[in-house]
């Protein structure tokens, strides 16, 4: 499973996006910001709720130099159906990755075995490959996209400057903190 700080090793899936099924790679999107969201499964009820929060956020994700993917354990022809058939869903315009064999799921420590299914889990990845944040929890607790988008700003905000750190609930204009510095006459 790779872990925060480490080279995501480079992965080829299939992926149902606008309106075509294509083969890509993870290494094709070096230089930017990458977003994975992995969900249980397409024709779920959580899960539209907050794919379509992705969805509308779609743009502000791109602005900060990012591709979102979602990943399940469904087809890409499962992908296009539910796509093809869900107000929500249909609002997408990111990749829509496959990995029905669960072996994407697997190298990020989502895949239950029991289920062949996918816990809900959000990954950040640098530009440069880097895995910057984790976050995998129970599927019945959907994610929050302003709260992603959020830690995105942060890690692309550190990665710039690198002699600071953001505090909790850091936002985009907001002080942070240079550690050893800050410190200084506080303990």
């Amino acid at each position: 499973m790779v872990k925060i700080g480490e080279q995501v090793p480079d992965m080829k899936f299939e992926v149902y996006h606008n309106n075509e099924f294509k083969t890509m790679s993870l290494s094709e999107l070096k230089g930017k910001w990458i977003v994975l969201l992995f969900y249980p499964a397409d024709f779920t009820f959580v899960c539209p709720t907050e794919l379509e929060e992705a969805a509308l956020h779609y743009d502000e994700f791109k602005k900060e130099g990012a591709e979102v993917i979602s990943f399940s354990t469904d087809t890409v022809f499962a992908h296009f159906a539910w796509h093809d058939s869900s107000k929500a869903i249909g609002k997408i315009k990111y990749p829509m990755g496959a990995d029905p064999t669960g072996k994407i799921c697997k190298e990020f420590g989502t895949y239950i075995e029991a289920d062949g299914l996918s816990l809900r889990g959000t990954f950040i990845i640098d530009p440069d490959g880097v895995l910057k944040t984790i976050d995998i929890h129970d599927n019945s607790i959907g994610r929050s996209s302003k709260e992603i988008l959020r830690r995105l700003r942060a890690a692309a905000y550190v990665r710039k400057h690198p002699e600071q750190v953001c505090p909790a609930s850091w936002e985009p204009g907001a002080e942070t903190l240079k550690p050893g510095v800050d410190l200084v006459g506080k303990i």
